[in-house]
């Protein structure tokens, strides 16, 4: 994985020969209309469960203790770009104390505006949850490349090239970049560089088998409590 990161003097995601939603060599898998029939099968039969069974009691329990932590509302929506750049309300628990720069500011480490369980709740990676809302209604998944607010999307793309390819598929509650350690704030080109190779190389390279092991890579990343993410 490392040397895939490695920077080149073009790399794949910067380069000319790269246009749109098509790859160098002109397929992307996830076009199949088999494949994505799959995908979302699974998407449908994993977050029915995960509601059924977790959420459940998971989210009464939450939403008790984010309104006894402070005020607010319990849910978070916030303007994202989804599959083929169209916009969509993606839902997270509240972790923050009500803000303005909330969908253009980053969270930072020991920032202000989060809230004691707030922080726990973006540690644990449990403020996602309510995202499984979002997979159920078409404009998720459970595994893919990590929505931007919009805000940052377009500061992104244009100092990346290309950028947006990573819009060709739905986007996931978790991604092969998020399960292999990047979380949290973009301190630096290599923070940002790493997803976007990450999210190009997980477009190219989808197979059912390949989203059950990043599953299972995400459950250890958040058991390991990375601490980029607060």
């Amino acid at each position: 994985m490392e040397q895939f990161l490695r920077r080149k003097d073009e790399p794949e995601f910067l380069s000319k020969r790269l246009s749109g939603y098509i790859t160098p060599d002109g397929r992307i898998f996830l076009s199949d209309n088999f494949n994505l029939l799959v995908k979302r099968g699974f998407d449908l039969v994993f977050s029915i469960v995960f509601i059924t069974f977790i959420m459940s009691w998971l989210f009464p329990v939450i939403a008790l203790l984010i309104r006894l932590d402070s005020k607010g509302p319990i849910l978070y929506k916030q303007l994202r770009h989804g599959r083929g750049n169209k916009t969509f309300r993606c839902y997270k628990f509240r972790t923050m104390i009500k803000n303005k720069e909330s969908d253009t500011k980053q969270a930072t480490k020991d920032d202000i505006r989060i809230t004691r369980f707030g922080k726990f709740l973006r540690k644990s990676s449990l403020d996602e949850i309510p995202q499984f809302f979002n997979v159920l209604l078409g404009e998720m998944s459970v595994i893919g490349p990590r929505p931007h607010a919009v805000p940052m999307n377009y500061m992104f793309s244009t100092d990346i090239s290309n950028y947006m390819f990573r819009h060709a598929v739905k986007p996931g509650i978790s991604g092969l970049a998020q399960s292999k350690g990047f979380r949290g704030e973009i301190l630096s080109f290599y923070d940002i560089y790493g997803r976007i190779k990450l999210d190009h190389f997980y477009i190219r390279n989808w197979s059912l088998v390949f989203d059950f092991k990043i599953l299972f890579w995400t459950i250890g990343a958040v058991l390991r409590k990375n601490g980029a993410a607060y």
